[in-house]
């Protein structure tokens, strides 16, 4: 039986929490900001297509770090952008390979060019865009089954591990900074 994503995040609701559904061969219920949705594969190699699989989940991310922060800073400068898109593809050559994002944005609205420049700059500087550029330090523990209902700072506190709060709203309004 899987466990409930629902349950183990009801004591930590920062907790981004990944449970196979038992549906298929990888469809796994994602329990996230208090809303639950499903990732998986496509049919064509052996999943059910319920879902965005995890690189349309990473490119997601970007896309969607990159259109909150241009929309941050348009509003803090009070600049006329009506509307702000990002088109994400995401390849990479190998397990080993390098991944490449290509990050298309679409900005409407009657913004001078000055303007869209300076959003093409702040699309830069988004906190997911850093992480990915940056890369990232992976930490894992091997917990049992009820530590799924300990709070994620409990347990990772009993492992040694010290971690931090992830501030995306703090990280956009660095971001958006002059």
């Amino acid at each position: 039986m899987p466990h409930s994503p629902e349950s183990a995040t009801d004591l930590d609701p920062e907790a981004v929490v990944v449970s196979e559904t038992g549906a298929g061969r990888f469809q796994v219920a994602i329990r996230a900001a208090g809303t639950t949705f499903v990732a998986d594969e496509p049919v064509e190699v052996g999943g059910l297509g319920s879902g965005p699989n995890p690189y349309d989940l990473l490119a997601s991310a970007l896309g969607a770090c990159t259109v909150m922060t241009m929309r941050l800073y348009a509003e803090r400068k009070g600049w006329p952008l009506e509307n702000a898109t990002a088109r994400v593809l995401h390849a990479r050559s190998g397990l080993d390979g390098r991944d490449r994002f290509a990050r298309e944005i679409t900005l409407i609205g009657p913004l001078d060019a000055g303007q869209r420049a300076r959003l093409l700059e702040i699309a830069e500087r988004c906190p997911v865009h850093r992480s990915l550029e940056r890369g990232a330090e992976i930490i894992t523990i091997a917990a049992q089954p009820p530590s799924l209902h300990v709070p994620a700072p409990q347990v990772f506190e009993a492992a040694g591990v010290e971690i931090a709060g992830d501030d995306h709203k703090r990280d956009m309004d660095e971001a958006c900074c002059d």
